[in-house]
């Protein structure tokens, strides 16, 4: 992973979100990822990472080139412009995905995870400050 690596961008993006909770709207909750779409052929086949708001989340999509090459775009939010790698093969493109899905997910649940044991511990801090 280098410094640019859009998917560390999305979660410190949530994980300031997590910090101020009272951000997100009312219609608004925490999504979970897209069904995996099991791929007849890997054109099209897609994942969704983690995270509360559409806007921040993480999208991976495979797409065929020319000379059976395979490349994987990257997208954050619905408007963005991707970010491909490849050229590779079918296999490769497909794994791609699912690692890159794979990781966000546990990268998103070891955040919450800390997340929740700050908040565990402001609160008992808090009380301890009440007595």
């Amino acid at each position: 992973m280098t410094q640019s690596d859009p998917t560390d961008h999305a979660l410190a993006a949530i994980a300031s979100i997590y910090d101020h909770p009272e951000s997100l709207g009312e219609n608004e909750q925490p999504a979970e990822t897209s069904p995996s779409i099991a791929p007849t052929q890997a054109d099209g086949y897609s994942k969704l990472g983690p995270g509360p708001i559409a806007a921040l989340r993480i999208k991976w999509t495979v797409r065929h080139a020319e000379h059976d090459e395979y490349y994987v775009d990257e997208t954050i939010g619905e408007h963005s412009t991707p970010a491909a790698s490849g050229p590779m093969s079918r296999e490769d493109a497909v794994k791609l995905v699912d690692d890159r899905q794979s990781k966000a997910r546990e990268r998103f649940e070891q955040l919450k995870s800390e997340m929740a044991g700050r908040a565990a511990a402001n609160l008992a801090r808090s009380d301890v400050d009440e007595t």
